[in-house]
């Protein structure tokens, strides 16, 4: 009887809960994307001018290979919260007539908030036992609380517009 009972309350429990979204399922894959813009040069020279473009608003070279380029730049909207924004470009070659080059840019936007923990010390002396001292501590750590792509396509819009001013 009680483990009836108890299988019933466990299936019961399981329907309640709700199942994690699929955000795959609301992947459009339109083929207009914000993400990518074309350029009239080689990929060598976009990337050298989006490298240019990043520097150019304060963002560090975390990496950068002949054709990829990933910079971030932080920023610190409250005093106990910081968001660092992560801009890979990526230089692709086009095909077309021309030296043409593709560059494809993924922003992520990274949220961390300051989390302390506390922690009281204690001494141990073989012999006689342990004793704890009031002294306390704090660790203050950034833990990372979310991750999301950037898809404003104003927000690349205007990235690839100030690349466009680094172009030769």
């Amino acid at each position: 009887m009680r483990t009836r009972f108890f299988l019933c309350a466990m299936l019961a429990l399981a329907a309640c809960s709700s199942p994690s979204p699929q955000v795959y399922r609301k992947e459009a894959f339109d083929p207009s994307s914000p993400f990518e813009q074309r350029f009239a040069t080689t990929p060598e020279v976009a990337c050298e001018a989006g490298r240019r473009a990043l520097l150019s608003q304060g963002y560090l070279i975390d990496s950068e290979e002949a054709m990829k380029v990933q910079a971030t730049k932080a920023f610190q909207p409250v005093s106990d919260q910081q968001v660092k924004l992560v801009l890979s470009i990526f230089c692709v070659p086009s095909g077309g007539e021309g030296e043409r080059a593709a560059i494809f840019a993924n922003g992520r936007e990274l949220r961390y908030v300051l989390k302390a923990s506390a922690a009281n010390a204690g001494l141990t002396v073989s012999g006689i036992g342990s004793i704890s001292l009031p002294w306390n501590t704090t660790n203050d750590s950034l833990v990372k609380v979310g991750e999301q792509t950037v898809t404003d396509p104003e927000f690349y819009r205007r990235f690839f517009a100030l690349i466009d001013t680094f172009m030769p």
